[in-house]
């Protein structure tokens, strides 16, 4: 079975209910996409909650080391991170109970994003966040 993405219209009334939004691989370095997409997506309300181990904060916002330390359950975790971490990932997203996931541009494992699928939790693969939420007029409210 093929992996196909959420129609437009799905992605945009997804991207008008989260408010949070934990960012996997969230790189403290601002010449990194996944620096400018938090940043971006922060400026549109959206509150971001980095996940990166070995690093104390980014974007002025503490960071955890995985979603397993994260205080509270974001509302979609976005992943920046090479497809191979990609299992491990949605592992996590079950466990905890997570029912949005965001795997970036160029972040594509097609078993792992079936099994987030089976497991309940809305996926999208290969966009970029940012980019939609500029695309749709998304706003965190």
């Amino acid at each position: 079975m093929t992996f196909s993405n959420p129609e437009p219209e799905q992605i945009r009334k997804l991207l008008q209910e989260i408010h949070s939004i934990a960012v996997v691989g969230l790189s403290p370095n601002p010449a990194r996409p996944s620096f400018r997409v938090a940043q971006g997506l922060q400026g549109f309300g959206y509150r971001i909650m980095p996940v990166r181990p070995m690093v104390a904060e980014v974007l002025g916002i503490k960071a955890y080391p995985d979603l397993e330390s994260l205080p509270e359950l974001p509302d979609i975790v976005d992943v920046f991170r090479a497809p191979e971490y990609v299992p491990a990932i949605v592992e996590s997203c079950i466990r905890l109970g997570i029912k949005n996931l965001w795997l970036q541009e160029g972040v594509v494992h097609d078993e792992a994003a079936q099994r987030a699928r089976e497991a309940g939790i809305t996926v999208v693969m290969d966009r970029c966040m940012w980019r939609d939420a500029v695309k749709f007029g998304a706003r965190a409210s």
